[in-house]
């Protein structure tokens, strides 16, 4: 889009993603680029959205006013625009779906994130429904909205064998939070957290496309080396059971914990420490553990998916998608190599400072202006 004399004042941002059972990624990046958006212009106003629901405070973001409620749950609110009818945002100059949590485009300018092609290229690592229904609503928003936003290049060329987007489409990255910067008493919360001397981390809502099986037989190889993995997230679509999956490969009991979710001063410690981000994952639309780890200091080694390889931009080991054997060598080269593991932290800190949510919001803000010119 061609840069105009329109300017973007206010925009209704959804963050009902924020109040999900399981926020997951889409959760961080709502939260991070709302905040972002009302901090790097205070001439502007962010207006926050959710569905009715009676504790509200994880959806109450410094800077961003609101949240204001719709009047329906998420169950009656994501049915009823699934048929496109329902109550949307109002009062602003545009309205922003950060997920495929999409209202029905109105009076003004729909902008809509799109944040993987998963639903399209790996439907078998979604429930059936869920999978049908992402790719309903994103025919819907190709054929609605007035700009799509895609965290990475990699999206962008999946989904164009999909949907019909056109010129609609803008690369935008997503960022580093700094709630993620280490705490001053990161040596108590390392005791509390129960973090081994070393270890690998791997970062992952625990569903299929993930590749977290991979990980764990990956460890089963013998060439891995006998260093415990520590995962944080929490159960999502098709939910894999770790302890099961490393029972069955003969892993002993402490080789594999699975911390759940941490608060954002916790996880940076657990990034911190840890001997190497371990990213196996089938397919993604950006990575942000992987960005996250690099900002921390923390090696990488990522699988060759397309949006993996872009953003680690070859500041992390590669690995093919699936290969649990070369994945476990990857790993003990990580591991049992001081040179190597200082090779990475060094590009990996270069590597993420490309990146910031207030880049990312700056760009939106762009992008507003554009859509409200074009409009």
């Amino acid at each position: 889009m061609a840069h105009g004399t329109a300017r973007a004042r206010s925009v209704a941002f959804l963050l009902e993603q924020c109040l999900a059972p399981v926020p997951g990624g889409t959760g961080r990046y709502t939260k991070e680029i709302a905040a972002a958006l009302a901090a790097v212009d205070r001439e502007r106003t962010v207006v926050g959205w959710t569905a009715a629901h009676r504790d509200l405070a994880p959806a109450r973001i410094r800077g961003v006013r609101g949240p204001k409620t719709l009047p329906l749950p998420r169950r009656g609110l994501i049915a009823a625009w699934d048929t496109g009818i329902g109550p949307a945002p109002r009062g602003a100059d545009l309205v922003h779906a950060p997920t495929m949590l999409v209202p029905p485009r109105r009076r003004k300018p729909l902008v809509v994130t799109i944040h993987d092609a998963v639903p399209w290229t790996h439907p078998e690592t979604l429930t059936p429904r869920g999978a049908t229904w992402h790719r309903r609503v994103g025919e819907r928003v190709a054929r609605q909205a007035d700009a799509i936003v895609v965290p990475s290049q990699a999206v962008v060329d999946q989904l164009v064998e999909f949907i019909d987007i056109g010129a609609k489409t803008s690369v935008i990255g997503l960022g580093v939070s700094r709630d993620l910067d280490l705490p001053t008493d990161a040596d108590a919360r390392a005791v509390r957290l129960g973090l081994p001397e070393t270890y690998l981390l791997s970062v992952a809502t625990l569903e299929p496309r993930k590749g977290l099986d991979v990980l764990l037989a990956a460890l089963a190889n013998p060439s891995a080396p006998k260093v415990p993995l520590l995962v944080v997230g929490q159960p999502g679509w098709g939910g894999i059971d770790l302890d099961k999956e490393a029972s069955r490969l003969g892993l002993p009991a402490d080789r594999v914990r699975v911390m759940g979710r941490l608060s954002d001063a916790d996880l940076a410690v657990t990034f911190a420490r840890a001997g190497v981000l371990v990213a196996p994952s089938r397919s993604e639309g950006f990575g942000i553990p992987v960005l996250e780890a690099m900002a921390a200091g923390t090696p990488v080694i990522h699988s060759d998916a397309p949006a993996l390889v872009e953003v680690a931009g070859g500041a992390g080991v590669v690995v093919p998608v699936g290969e649990s054997r070369l994945l476990a060598e990857a790993i003990r080269g990580v591991i049992d190599d001081h040179g190597t593991q200082q090779r990475l932290r060094s590009l990996g800190l270069r590597r993420a400072t490309d990146f910031s949510w207030e880049k990312s919001a700056r760009a939106l803000w762009q992008l507003y202006d554009d859509v409200l010119d074009n409009a």
